[in-house]
C-alpha cells in the first residue's frame, strides 16, 4: 500500500523566491486562529497494526515506554513512546493503543496493537522492526485512513469540558505530552468524525496549539537519527520509562539520565522582525506585520540561531514553525533562564539577551529575531528534576 506523502512544506521553497501574491495568501493561511474547542482530522498521522501471541513481547524489546503492566500483563492503556536506533537516536515518537480484533485482525490469536506513527515514516516504521522479527508469531499491517482514522480533540473553554468517552467505535486518550493539549480519538469504524460537540477545524489549528505548548510530532520535528529522546523532552512527555528492561537504544538513554546534563530542548519560540522589541509572551499572531514580512513556514529547518550581532557557539537551531511562533532546539543556558546544575557555560543567558536566524547566500540574505520560551509543565518538571 502507498504511504501517505509529506505534507508540503512552505520552507521547502526560498523566501527570496516567493511573489507578491503568494506570500499575501501565505498570510491569509496563518491568520486564522485555532479555536477555543475544536475537532481535526489528522492526515499527518497513520496507524500500524502489530498482533500475534508475541506481539507485546516484541514491542517491550524495541520502544522507550512499557508495555507490560506492573502485574507482568500486556498493557490495556493507550500510551506515549519512542523506537531508537541502536546509538539512542529517535527514529519515530508514537502512539500505541493495545486493541482487540482491530481492522479485521480478529482471527489472530493473541494481543493486537495499533501503532500512530508519522505517515511519510509508515513504510520505515515497517522496515525497521521487521528487522528484529526474527522468529517472534507476529504479523505486520500498514492501516488505511478509510479503515480507521486518527483525531484529536480540545475544549479550552473556561468551565466547559469534552463530553466524550470510548466505545466500541473508537479509542479516547487524554493525550499525556502536556496539560490540557487534548485528546487523541481512534475511529475504528473509518473516515467518519466523531460525534462531539465541538466544531471540525484543520489540522493546521492542532499544529499551532502543539507549538504553543511545546509540543514537538514527527520526523520535520523529532529529527530522525539526529534527535535524542530527552532533549525532544519524551520522558516529560510520559513517553520513557526509565525501570523497564533493555531496549534498543537504552543504554545511551540510561546514560544520559543519570549521568548527563541534557543543555539543548525543543522549546517553543517566537519570531519577530529585527527593528521591533522582543515579544514578553508566547502568543500566535500571524496577522501582525505587513503581507512581505516572512513568516515562521518560510525559515529552511536547521537554521542556526546566533546571538544578536555576535559570533560564537551556536545557541540552537530552528526545526519548524507556522505564522509567528515555531519549535526550535535550543540551549537552555544560552537562550533561557533556566540554570543547570553542575558548570555553567562561559556565555549564559542574561537579561535582554537577543538572537537571531539568518539564512541565504551571503549578498542575498534573509534573517528573523527569535525568542524561546519555556513551558510551565518543562519548567517544573526540570525544577524538580534539579532539586
Amino acid at each position: 500500500m502507498r504511504s501517505l506523502s509529506r505534507r508540503p512544506l512552505l520552507h521547502d521553497f526560498s523566501p527570496n523566491l516567493v511573489c507578491r501574491n503568494c506570500k499575501l495568501q501565505r498570510r491569509q493561511f496563518a491568520s486564522a486562529r485555532p479555536p477555543a474547542s475544536g475537532l481535526a482530522a489528522l492526515s499527518s498521522r497513520q496507524l500500524l497494526s502489530v498482533t500475534g501471541p508475541d506481539a507485546a513481547k516484541f514491542l517491550q524489546g524495541i520502544i522507550t515506554a512499557n508495555v507490560v503492566s506492573s502485574k507482568g500483563e500486556p498493557r490495556t492503556d493507550a500510551f506515549y513512546t519512542g523506537f531508537l536506533n541502536a546509538t539512542g537516536r529517535v527514529l519515530h515518537d508514537v502512539f500505541i493503543y493495545p486493541v482487540r480484533g482491530a481492522a479485521g485482525d480478529s482471527a489472530q490469536e493473541g494481543d493486537s496493537f495499533l501503532v500512530e506513527v508519522d505517515a511519510a515514516q509508515i513504510n520505515a516504521l515497517t522496515k525497521y522492526i521487521k528487522r528484529y522479527k526474527l522468529r517472534a508469531k507476529v504479523a505486520f499491517r500498514a492501516i488505511d485512513s478509510g479503515e480507521i482514522s486518527v483525531w484529536h480533540a480540545w475544549n479550552d473553554t473556561p468551565g466547559s469540558q469534552l463530553n466524550i468517552a470510548p466505545n466500541e467505535s473508537r479509542i479516547v486518550f487524554e493525550d499525556p505530552r502536556a496539560p490540557g493539549l487534548g485528546y487523541r480519538i481512534i475511529q475504528l469504524a473509518g473516515p467518519k468524525a466523531p460525534e462531539l460537540d465541538v466544531d471540525q477545524t484543520t489540522e493546521d489549528a492542532y499544529t499551532i496549539r502543539r507549538y504553543l505548548h511545546g509540543v514537538a510530532e514527527g520526523q520535520d520535528e523529532i529529527l530522525r537519527e539526529q534527535a535524542l529522546p530527552l532533549e525532544s523532552n519524551m520522558e516529560y512527555m510520559n513517553g520513557v520509562d526509565f525501570h523497564k528492561g533493555c531496549y534498543v537504544g537504552q543504554e545511551l538513554t540510561i546514560r544520559t539520565k543519570h549521568r548527563g546534563v541534557v543543555r539543548k530542548r525543543i522549546l517553543p519560540c517566537v519570531i519577530y522582525d529585527k527593528a521591533k522589541a522582543a515579544p514578553p509572551s508566547l502568543v500566535y499572531e500571524p496577522e501582525s506585520g505587513s503581507p512581505e514580512t516572512l513568516t515562521a513556514d518560510m525559515i529552511p529547518a536547521e537554521t542556526s540561531i546566533g546571538r544578536s550581532g555576535k559570533r560564537g557557539r551556536s545557541a540552537g537551531k530552528w526545526l519548524r514553525g507556522v505564522g509567528n511562533i515555531g519549535l526550535g532546539l535550543c540551549r537552555l543556558e544560552i537562550m533561557t533562564d533556566v540554570v543547570l546544575p553542575g558548570e555553567q557555560a562561559a556565555a549564559t543567558f542574561r537579561d535582554g539577551d537577543e538572537f537571531e536566524l539568518e539564512w541565504g547566500e551571503e549578498d542575498n540574505k534573509s534573517g528573523v529575531k527569535v525568542k524561546a520560551f519555556v513551558p510551565e509543565w518543562l519548567r517544573q518538571s526540570l525544577d524538580g528534576q534539579h532539586r
